[in-house]
């Protein structure tokens, strides 16, 4: 049941409600908990984050159906990925939910980045453009509003917003001929919303770009021509420090040119910043005019958003996809006895544990008598070399994600290829981790359920999609 607070912001107006996992259950659960929002405000924007791959609200539970865009970007067909995203607007249209903060158009500039990586198309700002706009189109053709970010590009960043305040080396030419491109794209796309990035460009302004009049009106309004709404990605980050107690992030935003700002998930700080907005307001801080012209465009993106399917959901497509965009290196046989398997290779969600949504767990189902154990970090590599001797006489395998950013995932891979160098090695990440594997390795480019499930059907020999 949504909060009274919730409801009673609804029926004062509140513009927008950003759904997460934990208020996510069955298609008919959440069609009724959006009608209930909507009979407060019939004008009520209804958003989640459905990526795809890792990053999944509706899937929290099992993992995405659907590979990310890492793995549409490696099968470089772009019918297909507005066929994926079809089929998650589909999904999210038979749900009534109108917004989607997806598609994620940053480049994938920097290897070591924590939070963009299988997230990203790719590095090359053509292929990542081709792939954003269809993505956009095959969203939207639900009547779901698409939404790209994160702009000006988060790819080149080294740190995440979330826990500080990331800055990138980059001017405005370099960045309107790599990163502004595939944002360029998604606005000749149609997109209907784009959401900023809390990360400063020093040779630009020396302000986050949510936060930045210059990127935000100057450049992403008046340089690319976007006529769009523009949504802050969460106030709540390290990054801008939004919280109870203060929300002079939500007026920069709105000051900056922003039209939707992500509050933290507190009724206090929601208050907070209603209190402190209005203040501004009134207090000749920020432009009543600013205001209106922020909430016109808001209106004119609910108006126009009403979900519906043009298909059903294929959840088979993303399992053919996911299939498609492997990379396997070395001979890649059937397993014939049941692996010992060393799984580092993550959680799709906080909610799995060692389900049949983890490599692990997925074997243990096709491999009766699988053995192994999953690894979350440093402190579970104690034993390793008891483990690795567990699995004399059976085939090891070692499953890591983006070992080449994490140092405990290196040794993990290091020590177990010295002491069996015919261990085979699986990605989950991106495939920056090739190099320091061996002469065996398959990267599925991401950890959805769809992804993994491939991954399974490769190791036990299944028939191909």
């Amino acid at each position: 049941m949504p909060p009274p607070w919730l409801l009673r912001w609804l029926d004062d107006g509140l513009a927008g409600v950003l759904l997460f996992a934990a208020n996510l259950g069955s298609p008919e659960q959440t069609r009724s908990l959006v009608e209930q929002l909507r009979s407060h405000n019939p004008h009520v924007l209804i958003a989640v984050d459905e990526e795809g791959g890792i990053l999944t609200r509706v899937e929290a539970a099992s993992g995405s159906s659907y590979p990310g865009n890492a793995a549409l970007g490696a099968v470089d067909d772009v019918s297909v990925t507005r066929a994926v995203a079809q089929s998650i607007g589909a999904m999210l249209a038979e749900r009534g939910i109108s917004l989607n903060l997806a598609p994620v158009a940053d480049l994938d500039g920097n290897p070591a980045s924590p939070v963009i990586g299988v997230r990203s198309f790719g590095a090359d700002p053509a292929r990542v453009a081709a792939h954003t706009a269809a993505f956009v189109k095959g969203l939207q053709a639900n009547m779901v509003a698409a939404c790209a970010k994160h702009f000006p590009g988060h790819g080149r960043a080294a740190a995440d917003s979330h826990v500080t305040v990331p800055s990138v080396a980059a001017t405005l030419p370099e960045l309107l001929a790599t990163d502004l491109v595939p944002f360029r794209a998604a606005i000749k796309a149609g997109v209907r919303s784009v959401m900023t990035a809390h990360v400063v460009f020093p040779a630009i302004d020396e302000i986050p770009a949510t936060l930045s009049r210059r990127l935000v009106t100057d450049v992403l309004r008046g340089e690319l021509g976007f006529d769009g709404v523009i949504i802050t990605d969460a106030l709540g980050m390290a990054a801008i420090g939004d919280s109870a107690k203060t929300a002079s992030g939500a007026i920069r935003a709105m000051a900056a040119g922003a039209d939707l700002i992500c509050l933290p998930a507190d009724e206090t700080a929601q208050q907070r910043a209603k209190d402190t907005l209005t203040a501004a307001i009134f207090g000749g801080v920020l432009s009543p005019d600013r205001v209106v012209e922020a909430a016109t465009r808001v209106r004119a993106l609910a108006d126009w958003a009403h979900p519906e399917p043009v298909t059903a959901p294929d959840p088979a497509l993303g399992a053919a996809v996911a299939r498609r965009a492997m990379l396997a290196e070395g001979a890649i046989t059937p397993l014939r006895t049941p692996p010992y398997v060393l799984d580092a290779g993550g959680r799709m969600s906080a909610q799995l544990e060692d389900s049949d949504t983890s490599l692990l767990g997925l074997l243990r189902e096709r491999l009766p008598g699988t053995e192994g154990i999953r690894l979350a970090g440093p402190g579970d590599l104690a034993g390793l070399d008891d483990r690795i001797a567990a699995a004399a006489g059976r085939p090891l395998l070692v499953v890591v994600r983006d070992a080449h950013r994490h140092d405990w995932q290196r040794e993990l891979l290091h020590r177990s290829l010295v002491a069996r160098p015919d261990a085979r090695v699986v990605g989950t990440g991106t495939t920056h981790d090739r190099a320091l594997a061996g002469p065996w390795y398959l990267g599925t480019r991401g950890g959805s359920r769809a992804s993994l499930l491939a991954a399974a059907n490769v190791l036990t020999g299944e028939p191909k999609a």
